[in-house]
């Protein structure tokens, strides 16, 4: 009478059944040394026992760890699963009946030698050659290889998610070993690909019996690969491709066949090998296989109508390494979604109930979307998609009912998951919904999403660009549980996207990713897919003129074609942020050897904008946070809009210019809302430099409007609601705020204390030093004759403002271009007079460009030009505005407190006062003395 399975070989069966394991079985007779493997209803003669056969059941493995499970050896071990098949193993009695809680473990975890961890291939090589002669190859530990008994140079399969194989020829690797990643494989693409998995994957390596030399390959290409290929097929990729090559090919794979620049992916759809038949005219014949390796005696057809790549869903599902710069958000989504749908039972163990579902929010283009379906591709669920307008019916009901037939199939084909884009333009909130239609549709989703059973295997996935719309109910416990909030990657994650984006770009030697992702802030995803986009259209413009569109493309041409960083740097000038798209947001191209002077002034601005995008580790460590803003005040025309733009371009951060009465509106709480708005923008594009120019517009003194109700209090809320967003504005937000007015005195008091606008920096007038670095600055790319003294204008122009010296310089290019015009203009005249003139006697005319083309009459501004600009100049600052510029630095000076301050000096003043104390209470004793 046979035994019933112990408990751990139940959990050894469970498991093995999990994994996907069990096509066939795998049987070891202790009578018989020879060992067959079954599967598909045939049996192969294996070469020994040792190599493992099946997934998760090499036998002298199985059969030690039931031993050790048990306390005793058997006669016969026997695993199977998969496909209804079931197992037991049979023992003697020398053991405990019962198995150790660590053994369980061991089997719930799948502890099993054969499987290994899917690995980056390309520090070896491998990837620079992917479809070439290394795409066959993959690299193992020796251990590990001696663990299961290959050698190299073996053909191994490797079984991968939803039961997908591929063969592999096996090489070792000793780095592996050196760098501790015993259990680790390094692979190409193309067998990930092959395979359905990513990186990080856990994959078996399976004994391939018998590896038969093909007799019959059907292999066919790829629509978009072949529509502008001519020739024949064969002999153009596919004979280079096998000949002289040891290939082995397994049904399903994809593969690239090469010859020059031609490039073409293929797909095995059939193998005969030998054995099954005699072969007709055509060389079919044999015995259908899942697998073969290419000889010269096999025969290669590729007739049929191309695979056209939408009809391959294989090509459509998006891994988990496709997702770049939210790994933080990816490991919170597979706790939350993988775990109830592959074990709901661990949450009945610990009391509580399964997530039913998750809200993904963020901008547009960070990638929900694409984070969802990566979910499901990797979980291998069954998908249902509910998209608004899809649900929505004419008549009353229609979309409920739709509603519930998406959950219906969900239930039906669980594991599921039930996804809805877009959920804020289904489910808003119901008080300010439009119609009864969209209450209703709010009402069902509740209803049903409620209706989840625990152990349904059915989990909601919803995404929104605007969580705070969608309706409340649906944000509680118990519905959508978790939310996640899919933001603006940063350096890190945006150098992710870019390696994702760029994986099949071609790329040059010298290109430095990671200072693209420097110079990419508040780029999402989707900005920077466009911006390769941009990059790869820059370099196919600059060698646009080497070829003719009509005209077939030269192959050298096409080699030539490669993507630097200059092509890069073309493309962040049209490139921006695409949440910042609806605001002017530029990155200034105003230099510091744009402004003249104001060294000081310069040198605080690096210190407040740039160190801490720069060296922010600093601010960390002395436990401080960077100021949050600075005001300039001063005169007009000083530059005040010109260091803003500066600071901003010295550090690659992000410029907001915002004129104030921009921000204003005649309608009630909108002008609160256009600020909100702005500095949740440059939050998501930070760093970010909020430049507010002509702030006295905005930022007037509270309380001094006048008048009552309505409009006349705008002014106050305005005021009310920049402080408080200043205060929202975190260290970590790197979200600076720079101020320009040439009217501080009327400003607000609470806009410039510590905490707000804390650094009031005065742009005086230029001194001699700084216009005459003004004056250079300007002309630095204009001819200048050689006879024009800089320092002289600087001396003679006292009182200008930098304004008033740029119109100086403009004024003398224009007196030099006047010149010039009318130079060419007289010239023009009397060539044309002559000619007529020659005419009129019938003579032959001249060579008129000769003339034309004689020494250049102005070739740079002189003296005389600046002597009339200068003539004509004039002063836009008064003398007693500058008095009160002055009057009002100074005051500001003095309501700071402290000017001067010495440790060394306040505490020989305090010693003293203390000295001063002690000798009147000596006086006061002898006193008491006196009159004791």
């Amino acid at each position: 009478m046979g035994r019933a399975p112990q408990p751990l070989v139940q959990l050894l069966l469970l498991s093995l059944a999990a994994t996907g394991a069990g096509v066939g079985a795998v049987g070891i007779d202790s009578s018989s040394s020879t060992c067959t493997t079954r599967g598909g209803g045939r049996e192969h003669p294996s070469r020994s026992c040792t190599p493992a056969v099946e997934e998760g059941a090499r036998p002298s493995f199985a059969k030690s760890w039931v031993s050790r499970a048990r306390g005793g050896g058997g006669s016969r071990v026997t695993a199977g699963g998969g496909d209804g098949g079931g197992g037991a193993a049979k023992g003697g009695d020398g053991g405990e009946s019962g198995a150790h809680d660590q053994d369980i473990e061991l089997a719930l975890l799948g502890n099993f030698p054969n499987r290994v961890i899917l690995d980056e291939a390309a520090e070896t090589g491998l990837e620079a050659d992917d479809d070439d002669d290394t795409g066959d190859v993959a690299l193992m530990s020796p251990t590990k290889m001696e663990t299961l008994g290959i050698f190299p140079g073996d053909t191994v399969i490797l079984r991968g998610r939803r039961r997908r194989e591929t063969l592999i020829v096996a090489q070792p690797d000793e780095e592996l070993d050196a760098d501790g990643k015993g259990d680790r494989m390094r692979v190409t693409r193309r067998v990930r690909r092959n395979l359905r998995c990513h990186l990080g994957d856990t994959v078996s390596v399976l004994e391939a019996p018998s590896v038969k030399d093909g007799t019959f390959v059907r292999i066919l290409p790829y629509q978009d690969d072949v529509e502008n290929v001519k020739g024949d097929l064969i002999d153009t990729l596919l004979s280079p491709h096998f000949e002289g090559k040891f290939r082995p090919l397994h049904v399903g794979d994809t593969f690239t066949a090469k010859a020059g620049l031609l490039s073409v992916e293929f797909r095995v759809e059939e193998i005969r090998v030998s054995g099954g038949g005699e072969r007709d005219d055509d060389g079919e014949g044999g015995e259908e296989a899942q697998y073969c390796v290419v000889t010269e005696e096999t025969v290669i057809d590729c007739e049929g109508e191309p695979i056209k790549r939408e009809d391959d869903d294989r090509l459509n599902e998006v891994g988990y390494d496709q997702v770049g710069g939210c790994s933080r958000q990816v490991e919170g989504i597979r706790e939350l979604i993988e775990l109830p749908l592959r074990h709901p039972e661990i949450f009945n163990r610990v009391g509580v109930p399964a997530p039913r579902g998750v809200l993904l929010y963020g901008p547009p283009g960070c990638g929900k979307t694409l984070l969802a379906r990566a979910v499901i591709a990797e979980t291998g669920a069954h998908l249902v998609t509910v998209n608004g307008p899809d649900i929505m019916g004419k008549v009353a009901g229609e979309s409920e009912t739709n509603l519930r037939k998406a959950f219906e199939e969900a239930e039906e084909n669980s594991p599921s998951i039930v996804f809805i884009d877009e959920v804020d333009s289904i489910a808003p909130k119901r008080d300010k919904a439009g119609g009864e239609t969209e209450k209703r549709i709010v009402s069902q989703l509740l209803t049903l999403m409620d209706g989840i059973k625990p152990t349904s295997h059915v989990v909601v996935i919803a995404a929104t660009n605007r969580p705070n719309v969608i309706d409340p109910a649906l944000r509680r416990f118990g519905r959508f549980d978790r939310e996640l909030d899919i933001g603006i990657p940063d350096e890190q994650g945006r150098l992710e996207v870019l390696g994702i984006k760029t994986r099949d770009m071609k790329l040059a030697s010298g290109i430095d990713l990671k200072k693209v992702a420097r110079d990419t802030h508040g780029f999402v995803g989707a900005d920077i897919a466009q911006l390769c986009m941009e990059a790869a259209l820059a370099c196919i413009a600059e060698k646009s003129h080497e070829f003719d569109v009509d005209s077939e493309l030269d192959a050298e041409m096409l080699s030539s074609l490669e993507i630097t960083n200059d092509h890069f740097v073309k493309a962040l000038e049209t490139s921006n942020p695409s949440s910042l798209r609806e605001t002017m947001v530029e990155v200034p191209d105003v230099t510091w050897a744009d402004i003249g002077g104001l060294e000081d002034v310069k040198r605080e601005l690096q210190e407040m904008i740039q160190y801490p995008v720069e060296y922010g580790p600093l601010w960390h460590k002395f436990g401080m946070s960077p100021s949050k803003g600075v005001l300039f005040y001063g005169p007009p025309g000083c530059g005040k809009t010109l260091l803003a733009k500066a600071v901003a371009n010295q550090c690659n951060a992000n410029f907001i210019s915002v004129k104030g009465p921009e921000l204003l509106s005649m309608w009630f709480g909108e002008s609160e809302a256009n600020i909100r708005e702005l500095f949740n923008k440059a939050r998501a594009a930070s760093p970010c430099i909020l430049f507010f120019d002509e702030m006295d517009s905005i930022a007037r003194g509270r309380g001094g409007s006048g008048g009552g109700g309505g409009g006349s209090d705008v002014g106050d809320r305005v005021i009310n609601q920049i402080l408080t967003e200043i205060d929202g504005v975190g260290p970590a937000k790197m979200v600076f705020i720079i101020g320009a007015t040439n009217r501080p005195d009327i400003l607000d008091s609470s806009v410039t204390r510590p905490g707000h606008l804390d650094q009031l920096i005065y742009i005086p007038l230029p001194d001699h030093d700084s216009r005459l670095s003004i004056l250079r600055a300007n002309l630095r790319k204009s001819p200048v004759s050689d006879d024009v003294d800089m320092d002289a204008m600087a001396e003679a122009t006292d009182g200008f403002s930098g304004a008033d010296l740029t119109e100086i310089c403009q004024r003398a290019a224009m007196n030099a271009i006047r010149e010039s015009v009318r130079h060419e203009i007289d010239v023009t005249f009397r060539a044309e007079e002559r000619a007529r003139i020659r005419e009129e006697e019938g003579l032959e005319s001249e060579d008129e460009e000769e003339e034309m083309e004689g020494p250049d009459p102005v070739p740079a501004i002189t003296r005389a030009h600046f002597e009339e600009a200068l003539g004509r100049a004039r002063k836009s600052v008064k003398p007693e505005d500058i008095e009160q510029y002055k009057s009002f630095a100074k005051n500001l000076k003095d309501e700071r407190g402290f000017n001067e301050f010495s440790f060394d000096e306040f505490e020989e003043k305090l010693a003293k006062e203390e000295g001063v104390l002690a000798a009147g209470e000596v006086d006061e004793d002898e006193d008491e003395d006196l009159f004791g």
